[in-house]
Order: structure tokens, then C-alpha cells, then sequence
């Protein structure tokens, strides 16, 4: 890769919602599945959180004619403030810890939360990181919609 070579994705948005409601979006199964996909499907029953340090996670999106198995380990949970999870998909090599993403959640007053998203690792291509930072915020942007139905 050279200097110039994308290594990773930064996002911020300001949620309308109490932080400990944001961190329960992320860390309880019905919530995540409501929201990580976007507009794809997460059957529920294809989803699993041990969340907490060393704990494993991993789901399934199902679209029409494929799915897109992900998962990864939990290295960080400090509730309601900070999460720090490995993200890999079925294209990520077996011998690499794939992605690491590390998401603070900073109460900001007035019911509001500022989260802050990171997703580190250089294992793609600054092309795959541009792709997956338009799904991460179709993402949030359901997450926006699951925030406002509870």
C-alpha cells in the first residue's frame, strides 16, 4: 500500500437517543439484527452476542439469492461508553484477526448521543473500505430508525 492508500473508516453522527439506549442497540441480539444490514434481513435466530471481553459475536445477512455471513470477538466492552470488536466476513484469510472496530459513545446532554466509529486493519482495498463505509452508514442510518421506534 502506499502513503496515500485508504487503511480504515471514521464516522460521527449524533443519535437521538440516551447513550445507554445507542450501547443497548449494539450489544442486544433483537436490536443489532433490527438494524446491522440496513435494509437486508439479519434473522435473529442467525445471530449470536456473548458480549464481553473474549466473547464472540456473529450474524448472518440474508439478501435474495446469497448470504453474508460475519463475526468476530469482542476485546472491549465498557457499557454504555466504548466497544471494541474484530469484524470479519467470509472473504477475510483464516489467519488474520480481520477488521478491529472500536465504537465511544459520548452522552452529550438532552437525550443525545455522539458516536464515534472506527474500523481499522488495512486489510482492504481503499475501494473495499469505500464500499463498506456506504453500508456502515446505511447502517446507522437504520440504526437511526430502530433508535426512534423504542
Amino acid at each position: 500500500m502506499t502513503e496515500s492508500a485508504r487503511e480504515g473508516i471514521d464516522i460521527t453522527r449524533i443519535l437521538d437517543a440516551p447513550r445507554e439506549l445507542v450501547f443497548e442497540a449494539w450489544t442486544t441480539p433483537e436490536h443489532f439484527a433490527a438494524w446491522y444490514g440496513g435494509d437486508a434481513d439479519v434473522p435473529l435466530d442467525r445471530v449470536s452476542m456473548d458480549v464481553g471481553p473474549g466473547g464472540a459475536w456473529s450474524l448472518v445477512i440474508v439478501v435474495p439469492g446469497t448470504e453474508m455471513p460475519f463475526h468476530g470477538v469482542y476485546r472491549e466492552v465498557l457499557a454504555p461508553e466504548r466497544l471494541v470488536f474484530t469484524l470479519k466476513d467470509a472473504t477475510a484469510p483464516a489467519d488474520t484477526e480481520g477488521e478491529t472496530v472500536t465504537v465511544t459513545f459520548t452522552d452529550r446532554g438532552d437525550k443525545t448521543t455522539e458516536m464515534v466509529f472506527k474500523q481499522r486493519g488495512g486489510n482492504l482495498t481503499a475501494e473495499q473500505y469505500a464500499a463498506a463505509e456506504d453500508g456502515w452508514e446505511a447502517f446507522f442510518d437504520a440504526l437511526v430508525a430502530r433508535l426512534t421506534s423504542l
